[in-house]
């Protein structure tokens, strides 16, 4: 913690100091603009934290962890990376839209880690051979309902690779039964206890539907050799859709492929993970090559599904995605991580800025409230309307810096309010090293115009900085 009075005159006071008010060009390179955003970038977890590699699998983009382009940073092969699922994740990697990691230890979310959730857009678990932790489990879940997407990847039962007694059917069940987020059906399917020796599962006929005609191509097709299939309820979950069913089967019985909504977040079911299998990976390891089989269109099916958990295309669920089937999945903050400098928000003087004092969790802009050490209020806000229909959920991320010592009296304050709604008050004693994750479920202001406001109150002596970066209001 900085625990140093900040000062918003520092800028004009320097430039003084150092004859620069005559220098125009010197001024304008200093305050320039925010650069203009870059196209936006998929961000995808792979997990291999929970025995993916056991046995004959090897569930791996690549065997450089966690950055795969440690082993070569343009791939055009799949060879060039290392891992039954380097096809996957060289085909997202050469479009330039994806940032593709991979995670070897245990799953948290709104930690300080590198392979956190909160840095993510979607997690990948292909195949699982170990049970989630209980910590594990409530990261899954809150990562899923704050807006992430979930791509669960499943073998046939008993596929218990390395021997505890848990197969990837069990260890998903446990992950959708036995959580302290939600475990009354969240997704609306089960894992079935079954072993399907072979068979080619057909697309259902929809051609609006993003992940069986997306980006990557047409899904007609894919391939179950010793796979599962899921058990949909709709009655728990209305968004809940089959979208490749084993042959003879249809409606709730029988998917092989489903996709469903949670919260403000995606995902999606697979019941084998020898389509997603490229053949090729490290030594000694006995591979399948389903990404490539000419019966199945395994490889758009794959691909086009990570890019709607990503966040392309509609909502892939139910008739048009959570909620009542009225809501379209959607970010409704206007220049949410404060990188186009002080557009859109209705703030204080000096709050939304790139001042070196705070650092911005990423990029370079934040909302810096208060921090002077003296009596003094910053406000942050701004009117959003949310429409009917849909589940709403807010986050953000939160630093609060201080000089205070105090560990019992609450000097300066932050309160967070959406509409007449006070959502949270945070202060001194909120003091930590670094951002912090916060999230609120504001679903009972759908269809309304609601402002989102953040006020700061800081007493006369000693300074708190609140400073919050990388805010969303996700609506699904």
């Amino acid at each position: 913690m900085l625990g140093l009075p900040r000062s918003r005159h520092r800028l004009t006071a320097a430039l003084a100091t150092l004859g620069l008010l005559t220098t125009g060009a010197a001024i304008q390179a200093t305050v320039t603009a925010a650069p203009a955003h870059a196209a936006t970038t998929h961000r995808i977890l792979f997990d291999d934290g929970h025995a993916e590699e056991a046995g004959n699998a090897d569930w791996i983009i690549s065997t450089s962890k966690p950055d795969p382009l440690s082993q070569d940073s343009t791939p055009s092969a799949e060879t060039d990376w290392t891992g039954a699922l380097s096809s996957w994740g060289v085909a997202l990697q050469k479009t330039g839209s994806y940032s593709l990691k991979t995670a070897t230890s245990a799953l948290t979310y709104g930690g300080s880690s590198t392979t956190d959730l909160s840095n993510f857009d979607t997690l990948v678990l292909p195949e699982p051979n170990t049970l989630f932790t209980t910590a594990e489990k409530t990261a899954i879940m809150n990562f899923v309902k704050a807006g992430g997407g979930l791509f669960m990847i499943s073998d046939h039962t008993g596929a218990d690779r390395n021997n505890d007694g848990e197969d990837a059917v069990e260890i998903f069940n446990d992950l959708m039964s036995n959580n302290s987020v939600d475990s009354t059906d969240p997704f609306g399917f089960s894992v079935d206890t079954l072993d399907v020796s072979s068979g080619y599962p057909a697309a259902i006929s929809d051609s609006t539907n993003p992940v069986l005609h997306g980006s990557f191509g047409t899904v007609t097709k894919s391939l179950i050799a010793d796979g599962t299939t899921a058990t949909l309820k709709p009655a728990d979950n209305s968004s809940v859709k089959g979208l490749l069913y084993r042959s003879g089967y249809s409606g709730n019985t029988g998917a092989f492929f489903a996709t469903s909504t949670f919260g403000s977040g995606r995902v999606a079911f697979w019941g084998d993970t020898s389509p997603v299998d490229d053949g090729t990976g490290q030594s000694g390891n006995t591979l399948y090559d389903g990404w490539n089989d000419t019966g199945a269109t395994n490889a758009p099916l794959a691909l086009n599904a990570t890019a709607w958990l990503a966040g392309e295309g509609g909502s892939g669920g139910g008739d048009d995605g959570g909620g009542d089937g009225t809501c379209t999945a959607a970010q409704l903050l206007g220049n949410p991580g404060f990188e186009s400098g002080a557009t859109t928000w209705t703030a204080s003087s000096g709050v939304i800025t790139n001042d070196s004092g705070e650092a911005a969790r990423t990029g370079s802009y934040k909302a810096w409230l208060d921090g002077y050490g003296s009596a003094h209020t910053d406000t942050l806000s701004q009117s959003v309307t949310i429409p009917s229909g849909c589940s709403a959920t807010l986050s953000f991320y939160l630093h609060v810096d201080t000089a205070e010592t105090t560990t019992s009296t609450a000097y300066d304050k932050l309160t967070v309010t959406a509409g007449s709604t006070t959502l949270a008050t945070y202060s001194n004693l909120n003091a930590a090293s670094g951002y912090v994750l916060k999230s609120f479920d504001v679903s009972s202001l759908a269809g309304t115009t609601a402002t989102i406001k953040f006020s700061g109150v800081e007493g006369s002596t000693l300074q708190t900085s609140f400073v919050v970066d990388d805010t969303a209001l996700n609506v699904s």
